[in-house]
């Protein structure tokens, strides 16, 4: 991954999308924000306890940053459905604020950059070069249990007609084997997936979510995966499994 700076705010891109510049995208730190501690301080969650009015701001220094684009937002469920976005969604605090439920969009519309936020989920970025389609997807374990990823890339191909030999994917910093711990994981995740286990109760999700991106078509030279540990990183990006009671930032991408 590439480290880039705009605005004096940190943002991570992927070096597989260089070669595209019809595409833009961004996964940001927890810095470069207005809100205090322990949201400090640039978290773009709203309904954890943060002052609204810094949440909207640190969004918009997110918008500045991508060249003043319209950011769109759903309310993340940890599931696994699949917002398309083709219309003009409800406007909120002057950026669009989303269709409802979902934890993964996709659009081929220039202008609409799709907006996650996460604190130890996988941020997943996938762009069809060829199609002209992006899709911005939020797997937590949850969502990595239902293939979360698998079912977006089945909607490029369904919907778009992308061919998932032709797509691009990006998996963001988040939680990794070395941290993603699961004592319960006998009742929370199914046997099928138990070979990911290693060290007794951890997991390596990044493993899995590059083996579901392959299982629908994704050539493993087209996956690139970030490698960064949030937990581990906790100074650098929110992190649930660190702090509890904490922020959320964002991972951004859209067509130009």
């Amino acid at each position: 991954m590439l480290i880039q700076e705009k605005n004096e705010i940190p943002f991570f891109q992927f070096s597989a999308f260089e070669a595209y510049p019809d595409v833009r995208h961004g996964i940001f730190t927890r810095s470069g924000g207005k809100s205090l501690s322990p949201f400090d301080s640039l978290n773009v969650g709203y309904g954890l306890g943060d002052n609204e009015d810094n949440v909207a701001a640190n969004r918009q220094r997110i918008a500045h940053c991508m060249d003043d684009a319209e950011l769109i937002f759903t309310r993340q469920v940890h599931g696994a459905e699949v917002l398309v976005i083709d219309s003009e969604e409800a406007d909120k605090d002057g950026i669009k604020a989303g269709p409802g439920m979902g934890d993964a969009m996709v659009t081929d519309v220039r202008g609409k950059t799709l907006a996650i936020q996460v604190a130890d989920c996988q941020p997943v970025f996938l762009f069809d070069p060829v199609g002209k389609v992006v899709a911005n997807v939020h797997s937590g374990w949850r969502g990595s249990i239902q293939n979360i990823v698998g079912r977006s890339v089945a909607v490029l191909a369904e919907r778009f007609g992308s061919l998932p030999g032709n797509i691009i994917a990006g998996v963001g910093p988040s939680l990794g084997p070395c941290c993603a711990e699961f004592v319960n994981y006998r009742r929370e995740i199914p046997e099928s997936l138990w070979g990911y286990k290693h060290r007794s109760v951890f997991f390596n999700f990044w493993a899995l979510t590059r083996d579901q991106l392959r299982d629908a078509g994704l050539p493993a030279s087209n996956i690139e995966i970030g490698g960064i540990c949030t937990k581990c990183h906790g100074d650098r990006f929110f992190s649930y499994r660190q702090n509890n009671l904490t922020g959320r930032f964002a991972a951004v991408i859209g067509l130009k």
